[in-house]
């Protein structure tokens, strides 16, 4: 099993995306051609005009914009009219903002317009598909950018000086690397980037008031214990700190397993085998299927066997939706996460307290 089972180049979920991105290198022939194109054509004025990456909200004053990444500060000179969105739930982010990306990586293979239910219908027009781990940057070119988001990635540095030749490019913050990024940082830069950080803010604040109604209204939650791991073809897995579905469960006042944490390194998540899969047992256990049925869960005798299982003290995600909401973790899917995950936690914990 992969030491990173949930991260986007874990290999279940690299095996799944792999069949939708590029199989050709960039070449440094290709390269050269590329930004010759760019730099020649640019966007035009019609571009502008029928472009989907557009927002309703005034950015005037905003501009030049100036976000901190990683690689150093990248200055949006104007405001961008074409967006391309790559980062793990960049375009939701950008969406949730007013603006639609002209081109956006569908990191969860939702289909369609690439993003939850909880943005369906956000989009005047469908945006061009690009790649996840390996984007086809000949098609981001084409796509004539003139700000392209890599917000939540891995922070490769290869990947942003490619992308940063197309088009100015937001990669990842200080210690953002492999994904691990707070939704409200992501929504933060993304609002910068856009001209927007008043209206980032106020959409953080609101989706922050839900995550700490649900605590208000949950004291059960205050300080217990809990794993959020999952199940694949490969094995088990336990997230770490400073990942996406910690943070939230966290927001609602649990306490992340600290044996888990213990074994934390750089990687997304921790590997745990069934030898040790006494490792997942705490106050509340959650657990997700990726690319196996939810059966695979929940018919394992040693899973049953644990305390917390046997007392009712487990969430195991059947419907899809919910452990897609619970992953994709931006600030439009965390308010649908609270409304519908937080009540099967309350069930859960309420179980064992009844017993």
């Amino acid at each position: 099993m992969s030491p990173d089972t949930n991260s986007p180049q874990s290999s279940p979920i690299r095996s799944a995306l792999r069949s939708r991105r590029t199989r050709r290198a960039l070449t440094g022939a290709l390269a050269l051609t590329l930004l010759g194109t760019v730099a020649a054509c640019g966007s035009s004025s019609d571009d502008a005009d029928t472009a989907s990456a557009s927002t309703s909200k005034s950015a005037s004053g905003a501009f030049p914009a100036k976000v901190a990444t990683k690689f150093g500060t990248v200055t949006v000179s104007s405001q961008p009219k074409r967006v391309v969105a790559l980062g793990w739930g960049d375009a939701e982010t950008a969406l949730a903002l007013g603006v639609q990306p002209v081109g956006e990586s569908d990191w969860l293979a939702f289909g369609g317009d690439g993003v939850g239910p909880w943005a369906k219908g956000m989009y005047d027009k469908g945006p061009e598909k690009i790649g996840t781990l390996e984007p086809e940057y000949e098609k981001i070119a084409a796509l004539k950018p003139d700000l392209i988001l890599d917000v939540k990635s891995s922070g490769d540095q290869t990947r942003y000086d490619t992308l940063s030749k197309i088009a100015p490019t937001i990669g990842v913050p200080k210690g953002g690397d492999q994904y691990k990024i707070s939704w409200q940082r992501q929504t933060t830069m993304v609002a910068q980037a856009l001209g927007l950080a008043a209206e980032g803010k106020k959409l953080i604040s609101g989706t922050e008031a839900k995550s700490a109604a649900a605590a208000k209204a949950h004291p059960e939650f205050k300080d217990r214990t809990i794993t959020v791991g999952s199940r694949t073809s490969s094995g088990w897995g336990a997230y770490v700190k400073g990942t996406a579905r910690i943070d939230f469960v966290q927001a609602l006042g649990f306490r992340n397993n600290p044996k888990v944490d213990a074994k934390a390194g750089s990687a997304f998540s921790v590997p745990v085998s069934e030898e040790n899969l006494e490792l997942l047992n705490a106050d509340l256990i959650v657990m997700a299927p990726i690319g196996v049925k939810a059966t695979k869960i929940t018919s394992d005798p040693l899973y049953k066997s644990l305390p917390a299982v046997e007392a009712g003290h487990s969430v195991v995600f059947d419907d899809t939706n919910l452990s897609q909401a619970f992953a994709t973790n931006t600030v439009l899917s965390v308010g649908y996460a609270v409304e519908h995950v937080v009540p099967l936690f309350a069930k859960a914990l309420t179980q064992t307290q009844t017993r």
